[in-house]
């Protein structure tokens, strides 16, 4: 596993594919490792042309973990954002934004597509708003403009997402079967074993809990970037499945519509998450499409 020094902190990355390919950067969600984004996965966009960075984001897997900045009580964070307070965070999304920046810089990346899932969706709008120059084309996967009166995660998707997640091995894979097939709407297409696989695998790698609340309360610090994603001017692809229980196909309509010439491509079956292989190809069809018009 590679590592960098960049933004203060130590990101752990790696690749697939050939340098001198499209640079595709994979920013993935709340709380997920790398390994969320699937290796199998990853070499099938290798496949077609790219040199795929897939990384982990701060206070996750084997990158830094912030402890020095304490951890929110999400409860009052939650009470703020249902009273229309403001709300602090330890850090922001523009700060993770600002990670992913300095990992292109540390590989010699001058600009990169960004494709970002859930959460790493809205890193990668951040830099497409706030440092455009460095995005060949943005790509949002199962995210959300956070615009006020969206439709909420449905209950069972939600409360899964906030359950404390167990300390044990077997009751933690099992736990993540659980919240992940919440995510997916009842999708016959969500593949548990592969889940399951997903899940192990970042239990191996590094389980940190408090992370999960520190990037929590950047997300919901943010507010909406609707107006600001008017703003954006990299082409637009947005990914999003019509069985996403955790945020619902209204997000990714609402997404596309705040982008100009976003295109918008509706994945049926898709739920919310990587754990659905029978889907693999034509999200990277998409995806190849898109970049291939660009860098």
């Amino acid at each position: 596993m590679a590592r960098v020094h960049t933004n203060g902190i130590e990101i752990a990355y790696d690749t697939f594919g050939e340098p001198q390919d499209r640079p595709l950067i994979l920013i993935m969600g709340l709380s997920c490792q790398l390994v969320a984004w699937p290796e199998r996965f990853c070499k099938k966009l290798a496949a077609k042309g790219h040199f795929v960075i897939r990384f982990d984001n701060r206070d996750v897997g084997l990158s830094t973990k912030l402890e020095d900045l304490g951890v929110p009580d999400i409860f009052e964070v939650f009470a703020a954002l249902r009273e229309g307070k403001s709300i602090s965070s330890p850090y922001s999304l523009s700060d993770m934004a600002a990670d992913t920046i300095g990992l292109m810089d540390a590989l010699n990346l001058e600009k990169a597509h960004v494709c970002g899932l859930s959460m790493g969706g809205m890193i990668a709008q951040m830099m497409a708003i706030e440092i455009p120059q460095r995005v060949a084309s943005l790509i949002c996967m199962q995210s959300s403009t956070g615009a006020p009166g969206l439709p909420e995660a449905e209950p069972q998707a939600m409360e899964a997402m906030v359950a404390p997640p167990p300390i044990k091995r077997d009751a933690y894979i099992q736990h993540m079967a659980h919240v992940y097939r919440a995510f997916a709407g009842g999708s016959d297409k969500y593949d548990e074993t592969l889940q399951n696989e997903i899940s192990a695998s970042s239990y191996d790698r590094s389980i940190y809990f408090i992370g999960f609340t520190r990037q929590l309360a950047a997300i919901l610090a943010c507010g909406s970037r609707r107006k600001s994603l008017a703003t954006v001017t990299a082409p637009t692809l947005v990914i999003h499945g019509d069985h996403d229980a955790l945020l619902p196909l209204a997000h990714g309509k609402d997404t596309a519509e705040a982008i100009a010439d976003a295109k918008f491509v509706i994945i049926n079956g898709l739920g919310h998450g990587m754990a659905y292989p029978a889907l693999w190809d034509e999200i990277i069809e998409a995806i190849a499409a898109h970049t291939a018009s660009g860098i």
